[in-house]
C-alpha cells in the first residue's frame, strides 16, 4: 500500500523509467509513503489499472510520452471511472505542449509540464496536506542541478541485471534544430562531477556494464566529457559498455587520444547528421560542418574501436528523396555500422510546424505523428521509404547481414541498389515485419543472383558467413545445395561481451 503511486508505460521491459526514480529520488520525506511500478505497453491497460489500484493510493503520477500515450489514456479513464477519488498527475514531454487538444488532460486533474523533479513533490505536499492548487495546468521551473537528489541507488538488484541503466551528466541542447524537443531546453546545464562519478562508482560495483547516457550534446563540455572518458577507461573490464550522443563535428584532439584507447566493442557514439543538404539544414536552424563530420568519422573508424549508430531523417522540408539518397550514399561511404533512417515525427511543443503551410507538412493525427507527405515527397514515395527504413534495419543495421550487404550495391548507388531491394523483397512477401531471418536471407540471394548476376558461389559464401555468425551451425535450406557439408572452422566464431547487437559488427567474416 501506498499513499502516492509513480507509474509509467515503458516501450520495452529493458528500457528502465529514468524520469520516474528522479521524481522519487527527490520525493523528500514522503518517498516512505510512496511506490514506483513500471510496466510496458504490451500489458493490458485493465491489468495495469488493476496493480495500480492494488496499491490503494490516494495521488498516482504517471509519465506521458510519444511511445505510450495511447494506452496511458485508457488507463487514466479507467481509473477516473472506477475511482474517481484518486488524483492523476501526469508529466513528460507529451503533455507538456499544446495541452488544451489531449484527451488524456482533459481526463487528468493535474499536468506538470516541463521538468517535474522537484514540482512533483511539492504538489504532492500541497494535495496530502488539503490545499488546492491554483490550477490544473502547472509549469515547472527549471531546477537547479545541484539541488537534485540523484536517483541511481534505485535501480534494484533486477534493474542491473537485466534492464538498460540510463545516467546523465548534462541537460538541455546549445542547437535549435526545429524537429527536437531538445531545441527548447537552453542553455546546457551540467551535473556536479564529483557527486556524479561517485554515483557512477556505486553502479560499477554493483555490477553495472551497460551505461546509456542520455545527454543531448555529451562532447559539448570538453573537461566533463573527457573526465567521463577516462573515468570508464581508468575502471575499464570486459564487457563495459557506454553510449554516448555526440555532436558529429566536434572531436578535439584532448578527446581523441582518450577515446583510441578504449578497445573495440566498449563505446558506442550516437550520432546525429540527420542531413546532408545544406539547405535543408538552413532551414531547420541545423548547424552542421560536413567537413569537420567527415574528418571526425574517418578517425573514428581507423583509428578507435568505437561503435558508430549515425541517424538520418527522411521528410525534413526542403528534402526530396533524391537529396535524401545522396545523403545516404555519403553516410555509408563514411562507414558508420550503423545508420538509423528514422520518420520525420511532429514531436509537441517543436517548431517544425511553421514549414507546414509552405511545404505541404502532413503528419499522422496519432502517436508516433510520423510525417505522411510533404510538398516533394508524396504519400506512395513516403511508404517506400518507410519500407526502405525498416529494411534498412533489418539488413543493414542488425549485424546479421555483414559479410552480404555491400553486395547489394556492388559497383552502384548504395541508396539505389537498397531501394530495388527493398522493391523486391515487398513484391515477393508483401510484408515488412514478422520476417523470419531465413526467408529474408533467401530473398536477398534471389535477388543478388537474378536481379545483379552476381555468381551464386559469392552470395552464398556471404550468407552462411553471416548466418552461422551469430552462433548458428545449421544450414538455411536455400543453401543447402551450396553447401552439402560444413567444416568446423565455419562454425567457430568470434564471441564478443558486448551487447548483442553491436557484437556482431565486432565479428570477423570468413
Amino acid at each position: 500500500m501506498a499513499d502516492i503511486v509513480l507509474a509509467t508505460l515503458n516501450a520495452k521491459y529493458i528500457h528502465a523509467a529514468f524520469g520516474l526514480r528522479y521524481l522519487m529520488a527527490n520525493l523528500g520525506e514522503l518517498q516512505s509513503r510512496a511506490a514506483l511500478l513500471e510496466f510496458d505497453i504490451n500489458q493490458r491497460p485493465i491489468e495495469i489499472v488493476e496493480a495500480l489500484l492494488a496499491e490503494n493510493p490516494k495521488i498516482i503520477g504517471l509519465g506521458v510520452y510519444i511511445w505510450n500515450v495511447v494506452p496511458t489514456t485508457e488507463v487514466v479513464s479507467a481509473l477516473k471511472r472506477i475511482r474517481p477519488d484518486i488524483t492523476i498527475v501526469l508529466g513528460g514531454p507529451e503533455v507538456s505542449f499544446e495541452v488544451d487538444r489531449q484527451q488524456i488532460i482533459n481526463q487528468a486533474d493535474f499536468v506538470i509540464t516541463g521538468e517535474a523533479d522537484l514540482k512533483f513533490a511539492e504538489l504532492c505536499r500541497t494535495l496530502i496536506s488539503g490545499g488546492k492548487p491554483a490550477g490544473k495546468i502547472i509549469p515547472a521551473e527549471l531546477p537547479a542541478l545541484e539541488q537534485l537528489a540523484l536517483p541511481y541507488h534505485l535501480y534494484n538488484e533486477r534493474d542491473v541485471a537485466h534492464r538498460i541503466i540510463y545516467v546523465e551528466a548534462s541537460r538541455g541542447c546549445p542547437f535549435t534544430c526545429e524537429f527536437c524537443l531538445s531545441s527548447l531546453d537552453v542553455p546546457v546545464r551540467q551535473f556536479p562531477l564529483p557527486v556524479l562519478l561517485q554515483n557512477l562508482e556505486e553502479l560499477l560495483s554493483r555490477g553495472v556494464q551497460q551505461f546509456k547516457f542520455v545527454d543531448r550534446t555529451f562532447n559539448l563540455n570538453l573537461n566533463t566529457s573527457k573526465a567521463l572518458l577516462q573515468f570508464f577507461l581508468d575502471r575499464f573490464r570486459p564487457g563495459l559498455f557506454v553510449h554516448f550522443e555526440m555532436i558529429p563535428d566536434r572531436l578535439p584532439e584532448a578527446l581523441r587520444e582518450v577515446i583510441a584507447k578504449f578497445p573495440p566493442g566498449a563505446l558506442q557514439f550516437e550520432v546525429g547528421i540527420q542531413t546532408f543538404n545544406p539547405e535543408v539544414s538552413k532551414l531547420i536552424s541545423r548547424r552542421q560542418d560536413y567537413e569537420r563530420l567527415a574528418d571526425n568519422f574517418r578517425f573514428l573508424r581507423e583509428h578507435t574501436g568505437v561503435h558508430i549508430h549515425a541517424d538520418l531523417i527522411v521528410g525534413l522540408p526542403g528534402e526530396t528523396v533524391e537529396s535524401f539518397g545522396e545523403g545516404f550514399d555519403r553516410l555509408v561511404a563514411l562507414k558508420p555500422q550503423e545508420i538509423q533512417v528514422g520518420i520525420l515525427k511532429r514531436l509537441r511543443g517543436t517548431p517544425i510546424v511553421r514549414h507546414d503551410a509552405e511545404w505541404s507538412m502532413t503528419y499522422g493525427e496519432h502517436p508516433p505523428y510520423e510525417i505522411l507527405q510533404t510538398k516533394l515527397i508524396d504519400f506512395a514515395a513516403m511508404q517506400k521509404m518507410r519500407r526502405f527504413a525498416r529494411f534498412w534495419d533489418l539488413i543493414g543495421n542488425s549485424g546479421n547481414f555483414i559479410a552480404t550487404t555491400p553486395l547489394i550495391w556492388w559497383e552502384g548507388s548504395p541508396f539505389k541498389e537498397f531501394m530495388r531491394l527493398c522493391d523486391w523483397i515487398y513484391e515477393h512477401l508483401g510484408r515488412k515485419h514478422s520476417i523470419p531471418l531465413a526467408d529474408l536471407g533467401e530473398q536477398i540471394f534471389s535477388f543478388l543472383t537474378e536481379q545483379k548476376a552476381l555468381p551464386a558461389s559469392t552470395v552464398s559464401e556471404a550468407l552462411l558467413a553471416d548466418y552461422q555468425r551469430g552462433g548458428r551451425s545449421d544450414i538455411p535450406i536455400f543453401l543447402r545445395t551450396h553447401f552439402p557439408e560444413t567444416s568446423p572452422s565455419r562454425r567457430d566464431r568470434l564471441r564478443s561481451l558486448a551487447p548483442k547487437r553491436q557484437g556482431r559488427h565486432l565479428q570477423q567474416t570468413n
